[in-house]
């Protein structure tokens, strides 16, 4: 069954953000994910939820999310994301 990532994130240098996309990219395709959507115009419909971008990353298996999310290629980048957004992540099993 599939794993998602899902990721909420508000950018605040996108600059940085550009070369943290630049380099993880890449590294997400090898780790077997698939952009499932990346969006921020997004329509709040109920409760106080605004997030300024979500997205969502589709892997095979929660397994592969979770091995690609904690591997030393994806880990040497993420300071990239966290220094240049602000962001919420989690990752669903279906």
């Amino acid at each position: 069954m599939p794993g998602y990532l899902v990721f909420e994130i508000e950018v605040t240098d996108p600059d940085a953000y550009a070369r943290y996309r630049e380099v993880a990219g890449p590294i997400l395709m090898a780790g077997g994910g698939r952009f499932v959507l990346s969006s921020d115009t997004i329509e709040p419909l109920e409760g106080n939820w605004r997030p300024a971008s979500l997205s969502v990353v589709e892997f095979s298996s929660a397994a592969e999310a979770r091995e690609f999310y904690h591997s030393d290629a994806y880990q040497k980048v993420i300071e990239l994301r966290q220094l240049s957004s602000r962001a919420r992540g989690i990752l669903i099993e279906t």
